[in-house]
């Protein structure tokens, strides 16, 4: 019977620190192989197979898609690409983003999940909003153990708390506790994989991750686990879906792009200031224009269309002012509601 041998981690804000504190302390002899992703810029280098691997006994890679997987070996996903697992190796794709990141902690867990359902350990750590609960629910659902960092010691609380909130998990340690649990953990045996049937929502959206569908067959599946709403994708203005009803409320897209509603609104928000500023750039243009024409009557001695003109240019400018205004200030509130949503969360 085999062990709890596929570990998946997720983390953002924080995590390298927390990240180090775990690999540091994991034995060379761990029989598992060890799969993270950390949420990173899509445009820099990363630096963390050295980090982790100078600070730790195990062997730390970016691994190459369809690289074989091995114990006792850390596979960490590379910036801008979706870290997957399949059966006895990893896909590294460009997949659409989830929760607007790539690699995304989700689209691991669930693949993992997928693939190798109980003999699956899950951990979420410090970081922003709420990558990986979604993760951990598929986790759960197939039999795998479920782990979250102690929001009390998190550097950054809210992806802990969110996982409790919506998970059932199983063990709530102290980050330094957590190096000998994993190990513990995964010389246990873990229940045979044929126990937990594989949901077909999880199936479609391992696919999606993975871009292994053509289009037709995507829209026939999304119709499936999701229902048609009214929005439109903020990232790529196609039609949504909300998927299920279980909390956190969550989309996708029609070309996959995944959302829970906290990411969904802020992607909203950036949409509106991007349309917003787009109509401050249009009215300027059409005031700079304006005025052009009324100062070529004026010198032509073309007085009372000029003055016309002029009045236009003026009424234009004011609503430009209007625009500004919506946003420095109609913003300016969005964000004083984030930031006080952020502190009552922890």
């Amino acid at each position: 019977m085999n062990g709890h041998d596929i570990i998946v981690i997720g983390s953002s804000a924080g995590g390298i620190k927390a990240l180090s504190t775990i690999v540091t302390n994991l034995p060379a002899d761990i029989n598992a192989a060890i799969f993270i992703v950390q949420h990173l810029s899509a445009n820099s280098p990363s630096f963390l197979p050295e980090i982790l691997g100078d600070v730790g006994s195990l062997p730390v890679v970016h691994p190459d898609d369809e690289e074989q997987f091995e114990t006792g070996k850390i596979y960490v996903a590379p910036p801008d690409y979706h870290l997957l697992i399949a059966r006895g190796h990893v896909r590294v794709v460009r997949g659409p983003q989830e929760n607007r990141f790539r690699p995304a902690i989700d689209a691991l867990f669930r693949s993992a999940a997928r693939t190798y359902g109980p003999r699956v350990l899950g951990v979420v750590l410090t970081g922003y909003l709420d990558d990986g609960t979604v993760g951990l629910q598929a986790i759960k659902k197939r039999g795998g153990v479920t782990i979250v960092q102690d929001p009390g010691e998190a550097e950054y609380p809210a992806m802990p708390r969110s996982a409790l909130r919506h998970v059932e998990v199983d063990h709530c340690p102290h980050l330094s506790d957590i190096p000998a649990l994993l190990l513990r953990l995964s010389k246990e045996p873990a229940q045979e994989e044929q126990t937990f049937s594989i949901p077909k929502a999880m199936e479609i959206e391992s696919d999606i991750a993975e871009q292994a569908m053509n289009t037709k067959e995507f829209l026939d599946n999304v119709e499936k686990i999701g229902q048609r709403t009214t929005y439109t994708c903020p990232q790529c203005a196609g039609s949504i879906w909300q998927i299920g009803d279980e909390e956190p409320l969550r989309f996708r897209c029609h070309v996959g792009h995944s959302f829970t509603a906290g990411p969904f609104l802020a992607e909203q928000t950036n949409y509106v200031e991007d349309a917003l500023w787009t109509a401050v750039r249009a009215l300027e243009e059409k005031v700079t224009l304006t005025r052009q024409v009324a100062k070529r009557m004026s010198d032509s001695g073309l007085r009372a269309p000029a003055q016309k003109y002029q009045e236009h240019a003026d009424n234009l400018d004011k609503e430009v002012s209007i625009v500004r205004d919506l946003i420095l200030c109609g913003f300016a509130t969005k964000r004083n509601i984030d930031e006080d949503e952020q502190k009552s969360r922890g």
